[in-house]
């Protein structure tokens, strides 16, 4: 066969969509039952397929991994993404935050539409088919329910994914499989995760699942306004994610990290510090802090978390703690938790056509690449980007060996 895909997920898809459109069938392998399972994961939350800000501002979103998927990028940015929707019989929309979804706000419709014109396109799709690993004369090993196969292709375009939601197949079992043959893959670590945070029983017990609304969220000199949840061992969320790369970056180098959390945006310091210095007679301190600050339940809950007790006698202090109240965050949680990872195969291993250098003909594509960027529609943009890119490199490779 002319190419062989190994991965069901969008990367793989787009890049069996591309070579169609040149005239070439594609096989794509697939270890789960059916394919896209991330994908479809995805559509649970509305499936955010990119994001509307400027293409300069959208390429800093991937950090280091900008200047290698710049040009993949502007050749399939967020609108050339709204038009493929839209010839997939999907209509989207741009919410209020510039994300990008479909007016469904579900993955089923597009996949299927999408499954069914590559199905047209004679695009061969095989699931319950696991590669593992190249045979000595360079054939792919092919683990079939009932058997292990040999298939020789001209061109290898792999899109195995990262390690994060294991169950859904990306699983990092090829991992080995490419160290053995001299590639280095960077150790993969959790991106936009949720983080450890010891909290009290009663505190736990109490709140777990609680969001904790209006909230501007800091970090190494960046502040970000949104909400987060409450969960059983520490903290989740988009506002969370939004800081996740660099929190994990700072624990790995230091150990345990505070977050500050200012809970009252919309008032100033001086505001709550003339507040709770008004004499509060026979109230509790909880109702005299709800009538000063208007703070109630987990908010509340989160001064006695955080602040020494001594704070709550001293309306100064109380005040500078709710404007700065440092949430300590002790670790990631693990990485089959993360919505996404960093780390996958290096760069420097790829030539700008995302081939291997050490593999001529063997391309590789998507979360299995060593780049991470944050929620907001960025990480699918990218996956169907270097699909599209290790498309193009593998018929220029075709075209050129034959």
């Amino acid at each position: 066969m002319d190419v062989a895909i190994i991965g069901a997920g969008p990367a793989g898809l787009m890049a069996a969509e591309d070579l169609i459109h040149a005239g070439i069938t594609p096989v794509i392998y697939d270890a789960m039952p059916t394919p896209a399972r991330k994908f479809l994961m995805a559509g649970k939350s509305g499936l955010n397929l990119s994001h509307a800000e400027p293409v300069q501002a959208f390429l800093k979103r991937y950090g280091a991994g900008e200047d290698r998927l710049g040009d993949a990028i502007r050749g399939f940015n967020s609108w050339a993404i709204r038009d493929w929707a839209k010839g997939l019989d999907t209509e989207t929309f741009v919410g209020s935050s510039g994300r990008i979804f479909p007016t469904a706000f579900k993955a089923s419709p597009l996949l299927r539409a999408w499954l069914t014109r590559l199905k047209d396109g004679h695009a061969v799709l095989k699931t319950l088919h696991r590669w593992t690993g190249w045979r000595e004369d360079g054939a792919l090993r092919i683990q079939t329910p009932e058997q292990e196969i040999a298939v020789k292709a001209k061109t290898v375009i792999l899109a195995l994914g990262g390690v994060s939601w294991p169950r859904l197949g990306s699983d990092g079992s090829w991992v080995p499989h490419l160290k053995e043959r001299g590639i280095h893959v960077t150790p993969f670590r959790p991106a936009n995760c949720g983080f450890n945070v010891n909290w009290t029983d009663h505190f736990r017990d109490r709140f777990e699942g609680e969001p904790v609304k209006n909230t501007v969220l800091s970090f190494a000199e960046e502040a970000i306004k949104g909400d987060f949840v409450v969960s059983k061992h520490g903290v989740e969320g988009s506002s969370i994610y939004a800081h996740s790369a660099a929190i994990r970056d700072a624990i790995e180098a230091h150990g345990p990290v505070a977050l500050m959390l200012d809970l009252t945006p919309d008032r100033t310091a001086e505001q709550l510090t003339n507040a709770l210095s008004k004499p509060r007679g026979k109230k509790s301190m909880a109702t005299h802090i709800k009538k000063a600050t208007g703070l109630t339940g987990v908010k509340a809950a989160l001064l006695r978390e955080c602040l020494p007790a001594d704070t709550f006698t001293d309306p100064a202090k109380l005040a500078a703690g709710i404007k700065a109240l440092p949430l300590q965050l002790e670790s990631p949680r693990p990485i089959e938790e993360a919505i996404s990872v960093a780390g996958g195969v290096a760069f420097d291993e790829l030539d700008d056509a995302l081939m291997l250098k050490a593999m001529p003909g063997v391309f590789c594509a998507g979360e299995m690449v060593d780049w991470e960027a944050p929620t907001g529609g960025y990480l699918l943009t990218a996956c169907f980007a270097q699909g599209k890119q290790a498309a193009s490199g593998a018929m220029d490779w075709l075209k050129a060996h034959g």
